[in-house]
């Protein structure tokens, strides 16, 4: 297997441990039982973001490390700094855009993104994650008209950690 390209070895990722759902089945799951459905994605570079204690809306621009804060830039232009818990990711619709989500089939990705850090990284490749009690984690793209591996597949196969491909070999 260490003879694939790099773009191989995430096709064949996403083929052999990704599983695809059409978006309205999770929106008919959701519209059934939506108590037990919400919106996990973590806040990142580029996110739009609500501020509570400002109440005021704008974009994450940067994360400051020693304060464990990021930086804001709000719609008044003004800059300000929140943790996590301090502010919401506004999403336009309450789902991805494009008409598939995801969820993994092994379960060695299911324990990285649930136990490993997979959360804050997938959010970092341009996935929104959703989560249900009972069904677990869905994902997908609020994206058209470009590269999907490109732009979030092989981002996060690099991620996960894996290498399936030559290290020495382009995309």
């Amino acid at each position: 297997m260490k003879d694939l390209t790099l773009r191989q070895a995430a096709e064949l990722w996403v083929s052999s441990s990704v599983d695809g759902i059409r978006t309205c089945v999770i929106e008919a799951l959701m519209d059934y039982d939506p108590e037990n459905w919400r919106e996990i994605t973590c806040p990142v570079i580029g996110s739009d973001v609500y501020v509570y204690d400002k109440g005021d809306t704008g974009e994450i621009v940067g994360y400051v490390e020693r304060l464990k804060k990021f930086k804001i830039r709000l719609k008044s232009e003004r800059i300000c700094y929140a943790k996590a818990d301090e502010l919401e990711v506004q999403f336009f619709e309450p789902l991805p855009m494009w008409g598939t989500m995801w969820s993994f089939s092994d379960i060695l990705d299911q324990y990285w993104l649930e136990e490993r850090g997979g959360l804050e990284e997938m959010s970092k490749c341009g996935f929104r994650i959703l989560e249900h009690d009972f069904y677990g984690c869905y994902f997908g793209i609020d994206g058209a008209g470009y590269d999907f591996y490109e732009q979030h597949w092989i981002p996060l196969y690099l991620a996960r950690g894996l290498k399936w491909h030559k290290e020495d070999v382009e995309r």
